[in-house]
């Protein structure tokens, strides 16, 4: 017997009602499909189920094809590690089949995409080279990028246009796997968004910190131009970036929307391979007038992406 005054309600006035006549979240209309495993990437698409991310994807997809269709600008915003990953030749093609009409890169896609172009190889192992302090000193990075730079800032360019002009003008072996020199080379802008102290090339000796100041600030505001575009129907992708380019584009909205400009009716993705604070609250929330309009999707860049180019070219979807 229990000492305590207070009885336990019971459930025997519970009020029901039908399983059948009530409205739920799931229903088997939205399942996933079977396949055979020798269908088509739209036939691969159409399979997900029509929940969640599935949903979703299915839907910016759909979103993406309806900016290009329109003529609308589809921005891509790239952090390094895209690169260091492999996937520089899925991204040019893209740009060259009219998927991506502009880039933003942070300071780090510059020396990577560099080295790409210059060496075919790029991504030092920082463990073992911090130790003798030998992390970020190759020389030819610190070379090329700072001249380039510091070309660039006499022509009063922006820092995407500088370093791709140098590649595309130069006889490096690998260039054609070089995002900024295709990028020149379609003249299809690219915006560089430098955090002064956060890249390797700002300790070599020719480093000149006005330099990148200036014409990195000449991105930004290049940038604010591109994204001024996306009123209508444009799409803004933000891939691997969790800090500079998040930040870098609210900026560049608040700016846009203090001129007076009208910015709304456009959509926004990220993909990371984690939930980050800045790329959700910054380019998938505080943007956007309407929340369905913006996409978060979480998985490897190696993998996520290919299926996002494949899904974008297919003509089925």
């Amino acid at each position: 017997m229990t000492k305590y005054k207070i009885k336990p309600l019971a459930p025997d006035k519970v009020k029901t009602y039908s399983l059948k006549s009530r409205k739920s979240k799931v229903d088997t209309h939205t399942f996933a499909k079977v396949l055979s495993g020798d269908e088509t990437i739209a036939t691969f698409i159409d399979s997900f189920p029509d929940i969640l991310a599935g949903k979703d994807f299915k839907s910016f997809i759909k979103r993406a094809k309806k900016a290009k269709e329109g003529n609308k600008p589809i921005i891509f915003a790239l952090g390094a590690h895209v690169i260091k990953v492999g996937l520089n030749p899925l991204i040019i093609d893209l740009m060259k089949s009219g998927w991506i009409s502009a880039l933003a890169l942070n300071g780090a896609g510059i020396i990577h995409d560099f080295e790409i172009a210059f060496a075919g190889h790029t991504s030092e192992d920082v463990a073992a080279q911090i130790k003798d302090g030998q992390f970020g000193m190759a020389r030819e990075t610190g070379e090329h990028l700072n001249k380039a730079i510091a070309k660039g800032s006499k022509k009063n360019l922006g820092l995407g246009e500088a370093v791709g002009a140098m590649i595309s003008s130069s006889d490096f072996p690998h260039k054609d796997l070089s995002l900024l020199s295709c990028a020149y080379d379609l003249n299809i802008p690219v915006t560089v968004h430098v955090a002064l102290g956060t890249d390797i090339i700002h300790f070599h000796p020719d480093v000149n910190g006005a330099a990148i100041g200036k014409i990195s600030l000449n991105d930004f505001f290049l940038f604010c131009s591109l994204v001024e575009r996306l009123n209508g129907g444009g799409v803004y992708v933000n891939v691997g970036s969790a800090v500079v380019l998040p930040e870098v584009f609210l900026k560049a909205v608040s700016f846009v929307r203090n001129r007076g400009s009208v910015l709304k009716n456009f959509s926004t993705a990220v993909f990371d391979f984690n939930l980050h604070y800045r790329p959700y609250e910054n380019v998938v929330r505080r943007p956007l007038m309407n929340k369905k309009d913006g996409f978060y999707f979480i998985g490897h860049h190696e993998i996520m992406i290919p299926l996002l180019a494949a899904s974008l070219k297919s003509t089925s979807i």
